[in-house]
């Protein structure tokens, strides 16, 4: 009854939002990045721009590469975000000089967000941690009882690692490895304070997000989180419960037109199996503690629940996903899998559900979401009829219960999709695709298949010329060598994978131009009108939910300089500081002053969304 009446509630009126990563904005009163205080702000534009929901990223504690989807702990928020000025402050002079000096000394409009800020950060706390530790001591406790199951783990685990210097877990002596009991005890006795510090940060991380979320609330604006679908290796979750894990495996995914050799993620699999014996405890808990904070929670990359790309631990790195497998490998497994454990989410949460169902994704994984009421994802320039026409969808045709947008965080925005994508296929999967043909040359066939002066960044873009399939065929199916090194036509039926690439990417401008009703000549280039009108269109689609990404719907302001392409939150299978550090170059105070606010909230009451 309780799941009933939340699917109708939030099924009943059509909402729009924005995707703001918090690592992404900062106010004039940041430390570099935004905090759970600036959240408040972030909530105020929220608002200002007509929109009633506020999606972040993962906020879980992240491990040395700072990605939220590889987090050491599923439940730990990140300290980086900690509001120094929303502690209780000690008198002491020298700990309010130290936070005007790391105020001053952070520089606010640089592109990227440097996390070294999160070390000082660290520093600072622990002094006020030791002036200020029998402050609120009942609420401390109590949080600790509340959270019992994982803040005792998560806290020794941080101090272990620190004593350790680092080293991940499984390196760690023995006794502290296999979590001898007697050994933890000893341990945790030399080690009271530090304990007690991880604990008392992690009280305060809740705090303040807690009082953003009422905050939220009172602004009748909705939080949209993100539940990662697995966890580092090197995590508190993994350290104290091991048996849920596959530790000899990683998990990925194969190989698609995107990515050539598909991707390896390295976070271990679960073994549902086992979380399934304990009563799903675990994944209970970590609902139990989300729903602390939000009122939507996006379940990433769900068809994982249903079947994951498992690939063996000790497989070469650089061969990515090429060589995994499906776990389960019975498909007649997957249904069921999938759907109890996302029975048990809606069992026993009062958060609304919505998934990340991009990608190939079975039968079974969509008809369950469909079944449970649970929005999947439509990203505009993926919705196609991929097999018939090979054309965008109308707005119309789009799901009803889905939350649409124009791009995520792991693609590029959609003004660089336009100008380097659309109408394109990826050099590197184009160039297996010739190996595994061996009568096909790619260094022969490049040039009469593309325009090279329009191929960038790793993308390929048809010629205006091949525009049949005849004509795709006719460059392809002859070539010296493909058999005994005599010219023989390739049969067509060999050919198939690259007439499909032909038939859902060749002139994908041309047809969407079309689809958004432009007028007069298609422009290479992005602009504010064609930005508008595609944003005009994903409002208004048949989706329940529209959410849309802050650097897409501040383009057309003008505010985002130079190459779209540069700004992209994160190039999946890639490590790079420019990952999860991606800021918008304007403060949270002159964005709700600016022109552009007014523009989204006009676009936002046109299209009927509240």
């Amino acid at each position: 009854m309780v799941e009933e009446s939340k699917t109708r509630n939030f099924l009943t009126q059509k909402k729009a939002g924005i995707l703001i990563p918090l690592f992404s904005i900062y106010s004039k009163n940041s430390f570099g990045v935004a905090d759970f205080s600036d959240l408040k702000l972030a909530i105020d534009w929220v608002k200002e721009a007509g929109s009633s929901i506020l999606q972040l990223l993962p906020m879980n504690e992240m491990g040395p590469v700072f990605c939220p989807y590889d987090s050491v702990s599923s439940f730990a928020l990140e300290p980086a975000y900690i509001s120094l000025l929303g502690l209780p402050i000690p008198k002491d002079k020298s700990v309010k000089r130290q936070i005007e000096n790391l105020k001053r000394s952070l520089t606010l409009d640089r592109a990227h967000y440097d996390y070294s800020v999160k070390e000082e950060k660290i520093r600072i706390l622990r002094e006020i941690f030791l002036m200020q530790a029998d402050s609120g001591l009942d609420g401390l406790l109590r949080f600790k009882d509340e959270n019992a199951y994982w803040l005792s783990d998560f806290s020794l685990f941080k101090v272990l690692k620190a004593f350790y210097n680092g080293l991940p877990w499984y390196e760690w002596s023995q006794e502290y490895r296999k979590r001898d009991k007697k050994s933890l005890e000893d341990f945790s006795k030399q080690h009271i304070d530090e304990i007690g510090f991880e604990e008392w940060v992690q009280w305060q991380l809740y705090r303040q997000f807690k009082e953003a979320k009422e905050y939220a609330r009172g602004k009748n604006i909705l939080l949209k989180g993100d539940l990662p679908i697995l966890v580092s290796k090197d995590s508190s979750d993994v350290w104290a419960h091991p048996e849920f894990f596959k530790l000899e495996f990683v998990a990925g995914a194969p190989p698609d037109m995107y990515c050539a050799k598909g991707q390896r993620w390295g976070m271990p699999t679960y073994d549902w199996g086992k979380i399934e014996e304990s009563g799903y405890r675990y994944l209970k808990e970590k609902l139990k503690y989300a729903q602390n904070f939000y009122d939507i929670l996006r379940i990433d990359h769900v068809v994982g629940l249903f079947r994951i790309w498992s690939i063996p631990f000790n497989e070469l790195p650089e061969n990515k996903g090429l060589n995994g497998f499906f776990d389960p490998q019975d498909e007649s497994l997957w249904q069921g899998q999938g759907r109890r454990i996302l029975k048990v989410m809606l069992d026993n949460s009062d958060i609304f559900l919505c998934a990340e169902d991009l990608g190939v994704i079975p039968r079974v994984c969509t008809d369950t979401l469909k079944e449970l009421s649970i929005p999947g994802n439509d990203v505009q320039r993926w919705v196609k009829d991929w097999n018939v026409s090979h054309n965008f969808l109308d707005k119309k045709e789009y799901r009803f219960i889905s939350v649409t947008m124009l791009s995520t965080h792991d693609t590029t925005n959609w003004a660089a999709w336009w100008e380097n994508e659309a109408g394109t296929v990826d050099e590197a999967l184009f160039i297996r695709k010739c190996s595994d043909h061996r009568g096909i040359g790619f260094k022969r066939v490049k040039d009469k298949l593309f325009n090279l002066t329009l191929s960038k960044h790793g993308r390929l873009r048809w010629k205006d010329n091949i525009d049949s399939l005849d004509k795709l065929l006719k460059e392809l199916s002859f070539s010296p060598g493909f058999a005994q090194d005599k010219q023989e036509a390739i049969p067509k039926e060999h050919l198939l994978d690259f007439i499909d690439l032909w038939e859902n990417s060749f002139h994908e401008k041309e047809k969407l131009w079309k689809v958004l009703g432009l007028g007069g000549l298609m422009r290479e280039k992005c602009d504010s009108q064609i930005m508008e009108a595609v944003l005009n269109f994903v409002l208004g689609t048949n989706s329940i939910f529209c959410i849309n990404n802050i650097f897409d719907l501040l383009y057309p302001a003008g505010i985002l300089k130079g190459d779209p392409y540069e700004y992209r939150i994160n190039t999946p299978g890639t490590v790079s500081k420019d990952n999860w550090s991606l800021k918008v170059p304007i403060s949270l105070e002159d964005l709700l002053k600016h022109k552009i606010t007014r523009d989204i909230r006009n676009l936002v009451s046109e299209s009927g969304r509240i």
